[in-house]
């Protein structure tokens, strides 16, 4: 990926994540690396949401299994879709 694609993706990823913690209070959020991410999904106790767009979400070869795609700018309506008592990993990019 060029590095100015990477900065387009970037701010998105960062208003995502900026906006998750003003409507659900920042101390529930953490960040994890991709080996705990690994570790999570092989012990099935982790929700993945894809918040790309659509068109980016649609064009890519590179999509985590079982991730499912939400709109970011809607996460009020399937936020509480999720089970509570898994982890839920949003990521953009």
């Amino acid at each position: 990926m060029r590095l100015s694609n990477f900065k387009y993706l970037l701010l998105p990823c960062l208003i995502v994540i900026f906006a998750s913690s003003l409507a659900g209070g920042a101390e529930g959020i953490t960040t994890i690396s991709k080996d705990q991410l690994k570790e999570k999904l092989m012990k099935g106790d982790v929700v993945i949401v894809d918040v790309r767009a659509p068109r980016d979400w649609d064009s890519s070869q590179w999509k985590i299994q079982g991730a499912q795609r939400q709109s970011p700018s809607d996460t009020s309506a399937w936020m509480g879709k999720y089970p509570k008592d898994k982890t839920i990993v949003l990521y953009c990019a």
